[in-house]
């Protein structure tokens, strides 16, 4: 496939490409409009989680240009986002031991949605470095913290609400069990 003449039928200049870095940079920006969708159904009241999230969302777009062209995040992005974490732990210490189902009132779904979204990133990177391109260590460091930071913010958010979340016991993991009786 290549484009034609007509730049309105162009959406993105290295849409055409067969490399996974165009898949890349296509997650990184499904993952910052689920932030902006998340900031968008922000409780008002809740405005330290406004103003992380304001911070956040940019660093999305840093990600996905720092492969293709100059790296546009640093360890000071880092820190920042590990001590807002750390943070937010403290909040929530021992509410949640396990998995969760993804549910909830907004912005919730779409703080998950951003979650999986830094994990496609990361899975994405994998596969760009295998076919050879050099992806510097501190991105998927950075999409690992954010995805670790989504879901504790889902968390946060429904504590300060009064809403439980529900566990989400896994029939493939965890301990074994036994097989019920044969009936004869």
């Amino acid at each position: 496939m290549k484009p034609g003449q007509n730049i309105d039928e162009l959406c993105y200049p290295f849409i055409y490409e067969t490399s996974v870095l165009c898949d890349f940079e296509v997650v990184t920006d499904e993952l910052c409009g689920h932030i902006g969708a998340a900031l968008s159904y922000m409780p008002t009241d809740m405005p330290d989680l406004v103003a992380d999230l304001d911070r956040l969302q940019p660093l999305a777009f840093h990600v996905n240009g720092s492969i293709r062209g100059r790296l546009a995040v640093d360890d000071v992005d880092i820190a920042w986002l590990q001590s807002r974490l750390t943070h937010y732990r403290a909040q929530i210490k021992d509410r949640v031991n396990g998995f969760v189902l993804p549910r909830g009132i907004a912005p919730i779904p779409q703080l998950h949605l951003a979650r999986s979204a830094a994990k496609k990133a990361i899975r994405a990177m994998v596969r760009v470095e295998q076919e050879g391109r050099d992806v510097p260590m501190i991105l998927p460091r950075l999409c690992n913290l954010m995805c670790n930071f989504f879901f504790t913010l889902t968390l946060v958010i429904n504590q300060r609400r009064g809403v439980e979340e529900v566990a989400f016991v896994s029939k493939s993991y965890g301990p074994p069990r036994r097989p019920a009786p044969q009936q004869q």
